[in-house]
C-alpha cells in the first residue's frame, strides 16, 4: 500500500497527502477496513499479491447511496484489477447493501480515471450537486453516478 501511497504517477490526483503516509498509518487503515459508514477491500492478483484497494465510503443507508473510490498501484493499472473490483464492490452496494445510488467525485484534469469510470456506466451529473462535498474540495471536480439498475 505504502508503494502506491508514495508514487506520485498513482497519488497526484488525490486530496490527501499520501506521499508522508506511514506504515503506522496503513495499518491503523487496515484494522478499520470494514467498519462504520465505510468499507475497504484490497485487490489481489491470484497469488495473493495486493494491487490496490476499492472502497465504499459515507455509507448511507437512509438515503440508500455511498461514494466510491479505488487506487491501484502503477504497474497494476490497465490489467483489468479495476474493472472487476468496480463490478465487484457495485454489487456488495445494490446487492448486499441495498444501496440505490454509488456516487464519486474527480478531478477534471484525471482524464484517464473519467474514461474509465464513464466505460463502467457512471454518468457524469449536470446541474446541481446532491451528494455531500468534502471541506476541502479543490475547484473542478466533477461528479458522477451510477443507480442500482
Amino acid at each position: 500500500m505504502l508503494e502506491w501511497m508514495h508514487d506520485p504517477a498513482v497519488n497526484r490526483h488525490f486530496r490527501d497527502d499520501f506521499a508522508h503516509k506511514t506504515p503506522a498509518d496503513v495499518q491503523s487503515f487496515i484494522r478499520s477496513a470494514v467498519s462504520g459508514d465505510a468499507r475497504h477491500y484490497a485487490i489481489c492478483d491470484a497469488a495473493g499479491t495486493y494491487e490496490g484497494t476499492v472502497s465504499l465510503k459515507h455509507i448511507d443507508t437512509a438515503s440508500g447511496r455511498a461514494e466510491y473510490a479505488i487506487v491501484l498501484r502503477h504497474d497494476a493499472q490497465g490489467r483489468g484489477y479495476a474493472s472487476f473490483a468496480t463490478r465487484e464492490i457495485l454489487r456488495i452496494a445494490f446487492q448486499e447493501l441495498g444501496l440505490r445510488c454509488v456516487y464519486l467525485n474527480v478531478r477534471q484534469e484525471n482524464t484517464h480515471a473519467i474514461a474509465f469510470y464513464e466505460h463502467i456506466g457512471f454518468r457524469r451529473l449536470q446541474g446541481a450537486n446532491p451528494y455531500p462535498v468534502p471541506d476541502d474540495a479543490p475547484d473542478g471536480l466533477l461528479w458522477y453516478d451510477i443507480e442500482n439498475m
